[in-house]
This record gives structure tokens, sequence and C-alpha cells, in this order.
């Protein structure tokens, strides 16, 4: 790896380092209530959303009605987006005059999108108008991102009283979420991106004259004709990767140059999609009043977060060993940025895009500036893995965090029972309610992810959708059965990234993955919620000699170990088959 690889990496991080505790310490005086920073500027706004939706912000639920609330706002603002997608044709806001969505794609997207996936089977400038990129898309990077930040301020409530039954009001924590922080945000860096070139118009597609042919006829005539797409994409862009949605407005997401068009977005952009995870580790340390258990957390997602990128990108860069004998140069030089360029934008490199790779998978941003599906095999295992960990390194907005406590408690109950001690956390005990809850949580996405994956390989008719096939035992076999696997990990997972040869828009993949993004975002905040509801009512024990500790180094150790076992006992099998088999029986090399 070059020096300004590792320049690179060291200042992504240094601007998460900069960046976690300043957020971190303003969300936490947003959900601990009371006076928190802009409220002259705030609470007027605040105050007016429930007015308008008839809300009492004095009161609280319970973790039952908490839920319901999220499934009613979830529900028909899904609904809405369908209607939107479906009558696309006849609304304003069409200046290309698109057509209607068809019916599977917009099913499918409505749900991508209320279930902060963005799995997007179609190509955004071909396919969305500027109406549904703006009203039935972004509004769901908001609420979908705004939902999951409010249950983990729930979650945190929920360690932090004793005796209660209330876990806050979804309504107050929802809006709070989204004018205090996306939105500030969100607004910022929209007006970063433009200065950077980023298109913000609701002009149509301009047809331009290129330098260069762009495409040949069938007759062999060579073309140089070009339509440049317009659009608000800077106001769509940072709450895509803010959000940790990942739906972008072109095809190409974060490898398209309007959307990304140099090395300051890029970091940017990695900067966003990090950003509130990451806060959300210290806005649990201060809300519970204990900066030592909040660095646990943080230290745990810290680390194995850094140990995917220190893997990922210098395998990328040392380029691919099958593209030597071709005589393709993969060294670093003036005009060559070096390492395995296949799928890669030569603006970006091999660094900024596995860093990319490594980013959008650790959380459940999905919003990829590269092409998957060209990495080499044990690359393309580093963000199939980091899926499979639940992505709790550092997760989605939110998400990570209750995921990675939820981690915790497991960690406590193993822990506490191989030295023969009371499970207990913050002094609450851990029972056997609270870990069936906690082993459904587990339990759900493997095997939404593995039954969906296995009945796919195994019908015929879902072939074609898959870019690599052959013989049991080959390595285009191993490669099929990556994208597959990688599809539905995706999906259920929340992310919506995918190896770039998979086709997803068919029948069976469009009800399919449906399906695994619907299991995966609410068959996972219910067991949550229900296991905040259980320690919402628990009283606090004093800590003793006898307690184990969830404060110190070991812990951690011990945390980051639980999250690997439990994946690795869950998904070794698939791993092994598919990128592991393709990277021994390619013959890679390491």
């Amino acid at each position: 790896m070059s020096a300004s690889s590792w320049l690179e990496i060291i200042f992504f991080l240094a601007l998460l380092a900069v960046s976690t505790p300043l957020l971190g310490d303003y969300m936490a005086k947003i959900y601990q209530g009371g006076k928190a920073p802009g409220d002259r500027f705030f609470l007027p706004i605040e105050n007016l959303c429930y007015r308008v939706c008839r809300v009492n912000p004095k009161s609280e639920q319970r973790w039952r009605t908490y839920v319901m609330s999220l499934l009613a706002y979830t529900l028909v603002s899904g609904v809405l987006t369908y209607a939107v997608l479906r009558l696309q044709g006849h609304l304003p806001g069409n200046p290309d005059h698109l057509s209607d969505v068809p019916q599977g794609v917009s099913f499918n997207t409505a749900i991508s999108f209320m279930t902060n996936t963005n799995w997007q089977n179609y190509g955004g400038e071909s396919t969305m108008s500027q109406l549904s990129q703006m009203f039935g898309l972004v509004l769901h990077q908001f609420i979908s991102a705004a939902v999951g930040m409010a249950l983990a301020a729930a979650f945190i409530r929920a360690l932090v009283r004793r005796r209660q039954t209330t876990l806050g009001n979804f309504w107050v924590d929802t809006v709070r979420t989204i004018v205090r922080v996306l939105i500030p945000i969100s607004f910022v860096f929209a007006i970063v991106f433009m200065s950077q070139g980023v298109t913000q118009d609701f002009s149509a597609s301009t047809h331009v004259t290129t330098l260069a042919a762009v495409t040949t006829h069938e007759t062999g005539a060579t073309v140089l004709q070009q339509n440049v797409p317009g659009g608000p994409v800077a106001s769509m862009a940072p709450i895509e990767a803010l959000g940790d949605n990942g739906g972008g407005y072109f095809n190409a997401n974060f490898a398209h140059p309007i959307e990304n068009p140099n090395g300051i977005t890029n970091i940017f952009i990695l900067w966003l999609l990090c950003m509130v995870p990451f806060a959300f580790a210290w806005t649990f340390g201060r809300m519970i009043k204990s900066m030592r258990q909040g660095w646990v957390v943080l230290s745990a997602m810290s680390i194995l977060f850094v140990v995917s990128i220190l893997i990922v990108v210098p395998l990328e860069n040392r380029g691919n060993v099958h593209l030597k004998p071709a005589g393709v140069t993969q060294v670093v030089s003036a005009d060559n940025p070096g390492g395995n360029l296949e799928g890669k934008d030569i603006r970006i490199g091999a660094t900024g895009s596995a860093l990319n790779a490594a980013a959008i998978t650790a959380t459940s941003t999905g919003g990829v500036n590269s092409a998957l599906d060209s990495y080499t095999p044990t690359g393309g295992a580093v963000p199939l893995f980091n899926m499979m960990l639940g992505e709790v390194i550092p997760g989605g907005t939110g998400t990570g965090l209750y995921g990675m406590l939820i981690f915790v408690i497991i960690g406590v109950f193993i822990g506490s029972l191989m030295v023969g001690r009371t499970p207990m956390y913050l002094g609450k005990q851990i029972l056997a309610k609270d870990m069936k809850l906690a082993a459904i949580y587990i339990l759900v996405l493997p095997v939404t992810v593995l039954v969906f994956a296995s009945i796919s390989v195994l019908v015929p008719s879902t072939a074609s959708s898959i870019a690599a096939t052959g013989a049991p035992g080959t390595t285009a076999a191993a490669h099929g059965l990556t994208e597959v696997v990688y599809a539905y990990t995706s999906a259920a997972h929340n992310n919506g990234s995918a190896f770039g040869g998979f086709n997803g828009n068919t029948l069976w993949y469009n009800i399919t993955l449906s399906i695994a993004m619907w299991v995966g975002r609410f068959f996972e905040i219910i067991p949550a919620l229900a296991l905040a509801g259980s320690l919402v009512r628990k009283r606090t024990y004093a800590l003793t000699s006898g307690t184990l500790r969830t404060d110190s180094p070991l812990f951690v150790v011990m945390l980051m170990g639980i999250v690997i076992i439990l994946v690795g006992l869950t998904y070794f099998p698939a791993l092994a088959l598919g990128p592991l088999a393709e990277q021994f029986s390619g013959h890679f090399g390491f």
C-alpha cells in the first residue's frame, strides 16, 4: 500500500474521532429530555409538528404502543410511496416524462425504502421521476433513519430507568431526530456537495455531444451522443449516507461522477455514513452516566471496523493475480492509482473503493462506489462478513447500537454462567425471558438468509439471475453462490448493496427479497423493544465483587469474541462454499 492510501485511511478515522464525541454529546442532550441546544430555534418547529399530528409531547408509551406507532407510521408512508411510484407518469415533477413504475418494482422499492434497505432493482435516472426521488424515496430516507435512532434512544432509557413501564414517546423521538439531527447535518453537507460539483436542479436530461464514443450501434456506427441527467442530487446524497440508507439517485450510485465527483466528496460520504452509528455509542455512555460502559461498546465496534478495513484495503491494493499475465499494470504510478481496478473508478482508486466497501457494510448503508462483484474473492468476502455480523460494527443509525447491546447482554449471560455468577448488566438481572428474546433477535436474520438462499440455488428457474454459473466445485459455481447469499444477506440486514452480476428484478426475487427486508427490519425491532420493555421494569441491584465487570478491556475482548463466534458458527458453511472456495480453487493465493 502507498503512503497516500495510509493517509486516506488515517484522515477518515480522524474525522470520526472528532465527530463522535461532539455529536454523541449533542444527541444525549436531545434524547434525555429537558433543555437541549437549539431549543429557541427547534422547539417552535417541533411544537408545530405535534399540533398538526395531535401528539401530546409530554405523554409516554409502553413498548407495545411504541411498536404499534412505529408500524403504523411506516406502513402508511410505505403505501403512500407505492402510490406515488405507480402513478408517477401522471404526476408533476417528471421533466423526462418517465412512465409509471411497474408493479413488482414499485412493491419491492416501497418495502426497500421503508425498511431502510434501499435495495434498488432499477436504474434511478431512467426509472424514477424527480418527484418520486424527492417525495417517494428521500422522505423514507429521513423517516427510516429517524426510526432506528428513536429505537436506540428507547433501548437506552430501558437500561437507565428502574421499575417503570414506559420507554418514551415514539413521535417525539422521531420528530426531534429529524428536526435536530438529520435535517441540519444534511443541509450543511448538501451545500458542501454542491460546491464540489454535485448537481442540484430540476432540469430534464441534457442531450450532449461527447468528445469520445460512448457506445457503438448494432450497425457498427460510432455514437457520440449522450444524455446527462439533471435533478436534485446534492440534497439526496447527504441523507443517503447520513441515514445509512444507500439508495442513490443514479444507477451507479456513489460511483457516478455527478453524485460523487472527487476524493473530497468521497471521504465526506464515508464520514457521513459512519458519523451517527459511532456517535450513538458515545451517547449511550452519556445517557447511562458511565462513559466506561460507553467506551466498551465503542471500542468493540471500532476495533472490528478497523480490522475489516485493514483486511479489504490491502487485498484490493495488492491487485488481482489473474490480471498480471494479461499485462495489466497494477502498480502505483503518476496516472495509475494501482491495485485491483476492475469494477472501480480511477478517480476513487482501490483504497477509496475498498474503504467504501468496508464502511457501507459495517453500517447498513449499501451505497457502493465500485462493483463488489469484481473484488478478489476474499476482498468481496469482507463486506459480506461485515453484514453477517449483524451490522453492529458500528451498524445502522441506532440499530447498530441496540444490536450491539443485545450482544452485550448475551455476553453477560454466557460469561456470568461460566464463572458461576448471576447474569447482571448495569445492575439489572438478565433472566431466561430476556435471553429468549435476545436469541430470537440473533436467529431471525440467519434463518431468513439461509432458507431463501438455499431455495434460490436449488430452483432451476432462478438460475438466470445469477451471472456466474458452473458445475459444482468450480470457481464460477462458488462465485454464483456468493451472489445469491450476498443478495439475501443484504436484504435481510437492510443494507441494500449487491454483487454487480446479480439480477434481482424478477418475480421470485422481488417477492422473496421484499419478505427478507420486511422480516429483517420488523422481526428484529419487535423482540428488541420487547426486551427493552422487560429491562425497564426491572429493579437495580448493587454491584459487588461477585458481579461480572462489563466496563473492562477484558469484556471488550469477550464481546468481540461473542460477535464473531456466533456469526462464524451460523454462516461459516456458506462462506466456505462461496468466497473461500473461490479463493482457493481459483488459485488467488494470499
